[in-house]
């Protein structure tokens, strides 16, 4: 009998394990259902597992841009705010000229150089046809980035989707009150 009901016991816990990730994938948004590899890295991220029903700030950046100093207030923003549920990612891109060639020297600068914890992905296109397709729906959504660390402000159920350019710091008074609106 002991045996029996600890059985029952263990399946009633798989199954509810089992359909809260379910539910929590329904949650994902469209647009986020991609894999991708994490920067110098062999892992694949399920990108729907990491911002399923979670507000969500992606930036396109560059290792040698004059707004690369950003990573500091950005990995600052996301110390502050993970546990609030904001889910940050950055999306390394050469579109406008000013990163690195080798994937390795990109993280050198992003983990090193920066401290960066925050989710890392490996570079992509950000603009023009070749844009990765997260990047060309933000773009019919707000608009495309028309230069390095342009961020987006995804709320959790991806109604509300903010962009901001280049000169908007992610310590400035406008993004943080923002941040706060999608929380």
């Amino acid at each position: 009998m002991k045996i029996l009901l600890a059985m029952a016991f263990i399946t009633l816990i798989t199954f509810n394990a089992q359909a809260k990730d379910t539910t929590d994938l329904s949650q994902c948004l469209s647009f986020m259902q991609h894999s991708e590899k994490k920067l110098h890295a062999k892992e694949q991220l399920d990108l729907c597992q990491l911002t399923a029903g979670k507000p969500i700030l992606i930036v396109n950046t560059a290792s040698h841009c004059g707004f690369t100093p950003q990573f500091t207030a950005l990995e600052a923003l996301h110390k502050a705010y993970k546990d609030k549920g904001l889910v940050v990612i950055g999306f390394p891109s050469n579109d406008f000229f000013q990163e690195e060639d080798e994937e390795k020297a990109t993280a050198d600068i992003c983990f090193v150089n920066y401290g960066v914890t925050f989710t890392m992905l490996s570079p992509v296109h950000v603009w023009g046809s070749n844009a990765h397709p997260i990047f060309k729906e933000l773009a019919d959504k707000t608009t495309a980035p028309k230069w390095n660390f342009y961020k987006y402000l995804i709320s959790a159920d991806g109604k509300n989707i903010q962009h901001f350019n280049s000169k908007v710091t992610p310590d400035s008074d406008v993004f943080i009150n923002a941040v706060n609106t999608i929380l």
